[in-house]
């Protein structure tokens, strides 16, 4: 497993980037996707020191994160990496007492690559993604993400 991001549910896109970028130190953008697949709009951001966060803001009434702005709990969403094997890692999850929350699904941001995500016993949601090697793309500086 290689670490990728930190997931953190917003309103919008948008509002996220202003909310956390200055605050965090965001200082590059990937585009956005819109995935009608999992329900969502995101998009990746990368601090000074290079930690990568997922801006996740819902695509609908029936986004899986819709609930989370509602209740305004897991803003801050979960831990997500990359993987060789969705299906042996997800293996080795269950046997660590990690349940999945949602079936494999195929994910726009990664290409159509697999994604699962899972809860572990702490009560912390757990993203895997078939994706090794995965790097973001990041938008040219002058280049303004559009929405």
């Amino acid at each position: 497993m290689q670490f990728d991001h930190i997931g953190v549910v917003v309103k919008t896109l948008r509002h996220g980037r202003t909310m956390l970028g200055p605050a965090l130190q965001i200082t590059e953008w990937t585009r956005e996707w819109e995935d009608p697949v999992n329900k969502v709009f995101v998009q990746f951001g990368y601090d000074r020191s290079g930690v990568c966060y997922e801006l996740i803001a819902p695509l609908g009434e029936g986004s899986p994160v819709a609930l989370a702005l509602k209740t305004k709990s897991r803003l801050l969403n979960h831990v997500a990496y990359l993987v060789e094997d969705l299906a042996a890692e997800g293996e080795r999850m269950r046997e660590s007492r990690c349940f999945p929350i949602a079936e494999p699904s195929p994910a726009i941001a990664y290409g159509g690559r697999n994604i699962q995500f899972f809860m572990s016993p702490a009560n912390i949601i757990i993203e895997l993604i078939e994706a090794a090697g995965h790097r973001h793309e990041i938008l040219p500086a002058e280049e303004p993400a559009t929405a």
